[in-house]
């Protein structure tokens, strides 16, 4: 590990003796280049320029009570408490091990009836704010009925946006469109925006903890107002005085690929709560899991059932043999007969099906040196899981089952809690209280040095920082779509989950489809892609968990391009995005974690192109061997997605790539230290 520059630990505060009658505050990144504005004249808002061009012209802010009405608008500006900090962190996994955060920060004080903070901080990267309450007369329990937070967008009618709709059925399960700003109502955070002149920038939210989820809702023009996701009695928020909302984000760069080299939101979450996380590991993982969507097994129960003793100890011999960390086994509780998605109530998660040994098969992994990863399907019944949850994350622990991915499988809105009362109440997965009960059952899980992988989630925020026994989680449109989804995934969609999605977080996409057309060519459903392009997503789509998503079988039969997935590591020493555009390529490099080679993923769209690389990436003095997966010189996705072609070659720093990328191709190169 590289020593930290002597500067890293450096933090500055400059008490502001700005008087009190001030009104407007101007709070500039390190850089220069974002100014964030506020102004308490003729009302409390705000603005943001980048590079000299206003991107957010006058903005409300504030918040509305039950209790006092709007606490916000009428607010004058104070005090203001400046700070300026530039220092490195170190994450326990992720894209880079060293993560800076260089920021200026003011804390406003508000004044009028009542007392609220505005805390601000600008990076050279965008602009992070969000409300603090803090404790006072005449404030105990507090109703949040709505945010008054806007984001006041220019150009909009010359601004396109990249979005999906928000509080649908679907939950997060969409295909992005890509519009103008004006040609959207409500939209759900990330959502990434391209101005006519080239600049980029993101809305979304950090350390969303104890509190309901943002949406957007746009208005007229390109007014966009933030709306929480409420809970079933129609209230946003419950809490008391002394609270903070999570951090309202402004992602800024000046292309594509800078929104991607982004850790604004990283920053924006507290340091690690837990401790020595030295048990959450980082691999790759094979699964009882796409023979279901194939309809060659079943969840539950019977001749077809997916989820014996005798097929989990086959994927284990499978995993054992080309290096894989563990064996993911969905359907092997009681509970899955029938309809799976209603059974919510009736899910049992200690007993296994009786052709299932669940202590064996845990066994027999562990002799190989393969974990069994548990899994936990709620369909959102959450009631009933929390009822359980003790008892079986205690069961997985005694078995040395470290890793589980929960399931909420429930239609948006429909989340079932029972409350105090015994009384069915239904919940959007993206509620205060939903918000509460993932972050519980990820802290229940660290006390028995369990890490969570969570599908039907809520969205991320950064919080893998804070608990980073949260690995990853699903929250988009996942690979299981191209099996039996009408449509399935198009070309562009994973180039759209990287500017767009994954400036969240990691998502446990599960790439890695070998067998693309299992029901020909001509079919509806069917993958999408090159079989390059399936390599590719392993660098490309971010997660620190990644599944080798196909039959262990069609592995076999492709054993050449299998190399790769079984090479390529999902942690990493430093990553960069290093060319790309929203919605049509992406080309990352990144840095295997403790050690000397690299590896690129470039992918694309339903354009083929040919791309020219420098290797500037790679350091100076090395030789290396790049070993590339590329798209074969007939391949297309419709007509020959298998064309493919493995070669290599020596390189160094300076040298130049030309990747040839098909219609929905792609190219993996691991580039080896020699």
């Amino acid at each position: 590990m590289s020593a930290l520059p002597k500067w890293s630990l450096g933090f500055l505060i400059c008490l502001m003796a700005q008087p009190a009658w001030a009104e407007r505050l101007e709070l500039r990144s390190p850089d220069d280049r974002i100014v964030f504005t506020l102004s308490d004249e003729p009302q409390l808002s705000y603005s943001v320029t980048y590079a000299g061009e206003k991107v957010m012209t006058s903005s409300r802010l504030g918040l509305h009570f039950g209790e006092i009405g709007d606490l916000g608008p009428e607010l004058h500006i104070q005090t203001v408490d400046r700070a300026s900090r530039d220092h490195y962190w170190q994450q326990p996994w992720g894209q880079n091990r060293q993560v800076r955060d260089h920021h200026n920060e003011a804390l406003v004080s508000l004044q009028g009836d009542y007392r609220l903070n505005l805390r601000v901080r600008v990076f050279n990267d965008g602009v992070g704010f969000r409300y603090e309450i803090p404790k006072q007369d005449g404030l105990g329990t507090l109703t949040v009925l709505d945010e008054l937070t806007e984001f006041n967008l220019t150009d909009a009618s010359h601004t396109q946006a990249w979005w999906i709709p928000a509080q649908g059925w679907n939950r997060y399960e969409h295909l992005y469109q890509q519009t103008r700003v004006t040609d959207f109502d409500r939209v759900q955070t990330p959502v990434t925006f391209r101005r006519q002149n080239g600049t980029h920038f993101a809305i979304h939210e950090a350390a969303l903890v104890d509190y309901a989820s943002m949406t957007l809702d746009r208005r007229r023009g390109g007014l966009l107002k933030a709306e929480l996701i409420p809970n079933f009695d129609g209230t946003k928020v419950k809490t008391q005085a002394g609270f903070h909302t999570p951090w309202r984000t402004i992602q800024i760069a000046g292309n594509a690929t800078g929104l991607l080299n982004s850790n604004l939101v990283l920053n924006l979450n507290e340091p690690n709560k837990l401790g020595d996380v030295s048990w959450v590991k980082p691999g790759k993982y094979m699964g009882i899991w796409w023979g279901m969507h194939l309809g060659m097994y079943s969840w539950g129960s019977g001749e077809k059932h997916g989820a014996t003793t005798a097929n989990a100890k086959r994927y284990m011999d499978f995993a054992a043999e080309h290096g894989f960390d563990g064996v993911l086994v969905e359907g092997w509780n009681l509970g899955w007969d029938g309809e799976w998605f209603n059974n919510g109530a009736v899910f049992n998660f200690t007993q296994p099906y009786p052709d299932f040994d669940l202590e064996a098969v845990a066994d027999y992994g562990r002799q190989l040196g393969v974990k069994l990863i548990g899994h936990h399907e709620t369909s959102g019944h959450v009631t009933n899981y929390v009822e359980q949850m003790p008892d079986a994350y205690a069961l997985y622990e005694k078995l040395g089952v470290e890793q589980i991915k929960t399931g909420y499988v429930a239609n948006g809105g429909e989340v079932t809690r029972t409350d105090e009362q015994g009384i069915d109440r239904h919940e959007w997965h993206d509620s205060q209280v939903m918000v509460n009960h993932y972050l519980d059952s990820v802290k229940l899980a660290a006390r028995h040095k369990i890490s969570i992988n969570t599908h039907e989630p809520i969205k991320a925020t950064g919080l893998r920082r804070t608990y980073p026994n949260w690995l990853s989680r699903e929250g988009a449109r996942g690979q299981e779509f191209n099996a039996w989804g009408s449509p399935p995934n198009p070309p562009e969609h994973t180039v759209n989950l990287i500017y767009t999605r994954l400036l969240g977080g990691p998502m446990d996409f599960t790439p890695g489809i070998f067998n693309l057309a299992f029901n020909g060519l001509e079919a509806e459903n069917r993958v999408q892609t090159t079989l390059a392009k399936q390599l590719a997503l392993y660098v490309a789509l971010y997660s620190p968990i990644q599944m080798a998503a196909d039959l262990p079988e069609h592995y076999q039969a492709r054993p050449d391009a299998f190399r790769f997935i079984k090479d390529v590591p999902t942690d990493w020493e430093q990553s960069r995005a290093i060319a790309g555009e929203v919605g049509e390529y992406v080309v990352y490099v990144r840095q295997e974690r403790g050690g000397k080679d690299w590896y690129l993923g470039a992918i694309t769209d339903e354009q083929a192109r040919k791309l020219d690389i420098s290797l500037d990436f790679l350091p100076e003095g090395q030789s290396f061997q790049a070993q590339i997966y590329a798209d074969g010189p007939d391949a297309d996705w419709q007509t020959a997605p298998y064309a493919m072609t493995i070669s290599s070659r020596p390189v160094q720093h300076g040298d130049r790539l030309r990747l040839k990328l098909a219609s929905s191709g792609g190219t993996a190169i691991r580039f080896k230290a020699l």
